[in-house]
C-alpha cells in the first residue's frame, strides 16, 4: 500500500522541481523530504530519483508515479471537499495565503470571526505576494489566497480557479510634510513629475504598476528608493527623500513629516480571494470569504463589490 505523505512529497519534488524547493513548499526539512522519498524508493522497489549535477531529477519510474500522485492527490482533496460539503460544516485545516497590506488590514478581523462562528476550523495564515500565491494555489499548496490587481493592470490568472472580490483599495500620494502640495485636498500624478519616487522593489507587480501608470502620464520617474514594506516607504518620505502611492489597506496611523492627499483621478487596487473551482462546495471556503468580505466592508467603510 502506497503511503499517501509519500506520495504528497514525490508530488512536491515533481512541482517545485528540486528537493529542497520542496521541502520549503511543504515547510519541513530537506532531510525529512529525502528520508519519505527512501522509503518510497522501497516500498516501490523501485529508484525514483537519480543525481544530476549537484541536484536530483526524476527517473522514469519517478516520474510516471508522480504523474499518479497528482492524479490521486486531486481525487483526495475532491473527496474532502466533498465529505465537508456534505456535512455542511467548516470544519478541518484551511491553509491561507495574503500580501502583507491585506494579512495586516483584513486578517486579524476575518481570522478571530473565522475563529468564534467556526470553532472547528483552523485556519493559517501566510503572507506572501501575488506572483507566489496564484501558483501555490494552482499547485493546492494553499486553499486560498487573497491577491490584488490595479484598476489599470490586471493580474494573469490562469484557468482553473475561481475569485470574489473582497474590497476597492483607495490610494493617495504620500508626501513630506513640508512638500509644495502637502496641503492640498487633492493632486495628481502629473504634479510630482519632477520629484524623486519611493517605489516597491523592481520585479514586483506594484513596481511594474507604478511604472506602467506614470509613463502612461508622460512622467519618466526617478526612483531614488525602493522598499517592499509600505511602512518603510513612509519612514523614507517622512525623512524627506520623496513621495509614493500609499494604498489605504493596512497602512495605519500616518508618521509625523508625512501627507498623504488623495488623487484628483482616484486610484485603486482590485483586492480579491481566490482559490480552486474544485473547492467551490467547501463552506470552509465560503466562510473565508464571507469573514474576509466583512472585515473589507469595515476597512473601507462601503458594501463589498460584486
Amino acid at each position: 500500500m502506497l503511503n499517501l505523505d509519500r506520495l504528497r512529497t514525490l508530488n512536491a519534488v515533481a512541482r517545485h522541481g528540486s528537493v529542497s524547493a520542496a521541502a520549503d513548499g511543504l515547510h519541513v526539512t530537506t532531510s525529512a523530504v529525502s528520508q519519505q522519498l527512501a522509503k518510497l524508493e522501497r516500498e516501490t522497489g523501485q529508484q525514483l530519483l537519480a543525481k544530476q549535477g549537484r541536484g536530483v531529477r526524476l527517473t522514469d519510474a519517478g516520474r510516471l508515479l508522480a504523474d499518479h500522485a497528482s492524479r490521486i492527490l486531486s481525487q483526495v482533496e475532491l473527496a474532502q471537499s466533498d465529505l465537508e460539503a456534505q456535512r455542511g460544516e467548516a470544519v478541518g485545516e484551511l491553509l491561507l495565503g495574503a500580501f502583507p497590506t491585506a494579512a495586516r488590514g483584513l486578517f486579524p478581523a476575518a481570522l478571530a470571526e473565522l475563529r468564534r462562528a467556526h470553532p472547528q476550523l483552523r485556519a493559517r495564515l501566510e503572507e506572501m505576494e501575488p506572483d507566489q500565491a496564484v501558483p501555490r494555489v494552482v499547485r493546492g499548496d494553499i486553499d486560498l489566497a487573497v491577491v490584488l490587481d490595479w484598476y489599470n493592470k490586471p493580474l494573469p490568472m490562469p484557468d482553473g480557479l475561481a475569485k470574489a472580490q473582497i474590497l476597492d483599495d483607495l490610494a493617495d500620494v504620500a508626501m513630506p510634510a513640508d512638500h509644495p502640495l502637502a496641503d492640498r485636498r487633492e493632486v495628481d500624478l502629473e504634479d510630482f513629475a519632477d520629484d524623486d519616487w519611493v517605489s516597491w522593489p523592481r520585479g514586483e507587480f506594484c513596481h511594474d504598476w507604478l511604472m506602467l501608470t506614470l509613463r502612461g502620464k508622460g512622467i519618466e520617474p526617478r526612483i531614488s528608493h525602493m522598499a517592499e514594506e509600505h511602512h518603510t516607504q513612509l519612514a523614507l518620505i517622512a525623512a524627506g527623500l520623496g513621495v509614493a502611492v500609499a494604498p489605504r489597506l493596512g497602512r495605519g496611523p500616518v508618521p509625523d513629516g508625512v501627507r498623504v492627499v488623495p488623487v484628483r483621478h482616484t486610484m485603486h487596487r482590485h483586492v480579491y480571494a481566490i482559490w480552486r473551482t474544485d473547492a467551490d462546495r467547501r463552506p470552509s471556503i465560503r466562510a473565508a470569504v464571507e469573514a474576509l468580505r466583512a472585515a473589507g466592508e469595515t476597512v473601507s467603510g462601503r458594501p463589498a463589490p460584486h
